[in-house]
């Protein structure tokens, strides 16, 4: 990441205006033409010639003060407070992943899964997909086959890479657990034990808040250090945070609204601002990101996996901190860039399940037309919808108990019928007693046949 120039304070900027500031007014609004935020850093290459940049920055920025939110609760540098505002392109962002995910309804027109679905077997790979994807955010490494394999098949992390993958998945889980409950610290303090369970850096203690002040945060360049506020004033600054969490901020009382998808946004934010830890911040502050948007009935978003597309960008994602920072703490800057992020994976959600619903239309073909699909239920054809699209995949009871929440006997004798019919093989792991269910290679042609 380049070195980003960083503009002066409004407080002092607001000294600097000439009459060519008046001028400029019109022409440099909140956003530029194409609907971008820019910050200083980029601003200034895009002044139209002739007109001089300072000018044309100010004239933006007193358009920015007059639409601009301040978050009076939300304590940044001594006295002043961050802020955001929401110029007509954002608007247009939220408006789009509100009518594509039924913006906090039960039903949506605009997307292809109904809550009959939620927990079901054909979108609960999105979970484990966040749980891999978070964790490598943070520095796991191992590949997503067999982090996949640990989670399906509830096995034992081997290294601290694969901790942190099964950490990051309880951490889902506990989240949509405690959708319900208020944010408070102690939760706060739960999410990041369960976060960094063995799997913590920098002599820090799961669950615990940093107690010094011995930290620094820069780029890559060791630019723009950011130095995080202090220890002590973590506990007022939690409590604020939390208070703003709790608070109804819903179109009941339109003088103090705040769209439930930025509200999650800000949370997300103000964790990584705080950065109550020596180490696990960043999962921690997704994990209350996520509690906050399901909390406000975006149910979908159990299933949108935002890490995956942050680790793509993660020099973009670093640079909103960074924008927010230098110019007087205006959060809007992190604010796209997270809408950003959240359309395009709740573009790719819509991607996925319109091929799962695919490969489940033309596997539901073969059931209307066969003899044996009439003998199965519903688990039973689960899986042998992935065991088609699979040829060689393990299946165990545990595995089968922890997707259908059935026991683990119920789960045997599923599977244990669909060797009967010889469309799954009974094998036994070596150097152990655990039996697998192996889906045959020609298990397509058996069912064709059948």
């Amino acid at each position: 990441m380049p070195r980003i120039r960083v503009p002066k304070p409004f407080g002092e900027l607001i000294k600097e205006i000439t009459p060519e500031t008046f001028l400029l007014l019109v022409k440099y609004q909140a956003t530029n033409s194409q609907g971008k935020y820019l910050h200083w850093d980029e601003f200034k290459w895009r002044v139209e010639k002739g007109d001089d940049e300072v000018a044309a920055w100010v004239a933006a920025k007193i358009a920015r003060r007059g639409i601009a939110k301040n978050l009076v609760t939300l304590q940044a540098e001594g006295d002043r407070c961050f802020s955001y505002c929401v110029p007509n392109s954002l608007a247009a962002k939220l408006h789009s992943i509100d009518r594509i995910t039924g913006g906090g309804h039960k039903n949506s027109d605009g997307l292809l899964i109904s809550t009959d679905d939620k927990n079901r077997y054909l979108v609960k790979s999105l979970m484990l997909e966040e749980a891999i994807t978070s964790a490598q955010l943070e520095g796991a490494s191992t590949t997503r086959e067999i982090a996949k394999e640990m989670l399906q098949k509830d096995l034992q992390p081997q290294d601290k890479s694969q901790r942190m993958i099964l950490n990051n998945y309880l951490l889902m889980k506990k989240v949509l657990e405690k959708q319900e409950d208020d944010l408070s610290i102690k939760f706060i303090l739960e999410l990041h034990e369960i976060a960094t369970y063995r799997a913590i850096e920098n002599n820090a203690t799961a669950g615990e808040l940093r107690q010094n002040d011995n930290i620094v945060i820069t780029n890559l360049y060791n630019e723009n250090p950011f130095y995080p506020p202090a220890a002590s004033t973590l506990l007022s600054r939690l409590n604020d945070l939390c208070d703003f969490a709790n608070t109804d901020h819903s179109d009941q009382d339109p003088n103090n609204f705040i769209h439930p998808i930025i509200k999650a946004i800000i949370l997300h934010f103000m964790i990584g601002y705080i950065h109550p830890f020596g180490d696990g911040n960043g999962r921690t502050a997704r994990a209350i990101f996520y509690w906050s948007i399901v909390r406000s009935g975006y149910w979908l978003f159990e299933y949108v996996s935002i890490s995956k597309l942050i680790q793509e960008k993660r020099g973009n994602y670093d640079k909103s901190f960074i924008y927010t920072e230098t110019d007087d703490f205006d959060m809007t800057y992190f604010i796209y860039n997270q809408v950003d992020t959240i359309s395009k994976a709740v573009q790719l959600l819509n991607e996925y399940v319109d091929k799962k619903q695919k490969d489940f239309s033309q596997f539901m073909d073969w059931v209307k037309k066969s003899p044996v699909s009439q003998k199965l239920n519903r688990e039973q054809l689960e899986i042998l919808k992935e065991a088609v699209r699979s040829p060689g995949r393990e299946f165990t009871a545990r595995q089968m108990s922890n997707d259908f929440s059935i026991t683990s006997n119920t789960a045997r004798k599923y599977l244990n019928e669909l060797v009967e019919l010889d469309l799954l093989v009974q094998s036994t792991k070596k150097m152990g007693k655990a039996v697998v269910y192996l889906s045959p290679a020609n298990l397509k042609s058996k069912l064709s046949k059948s």
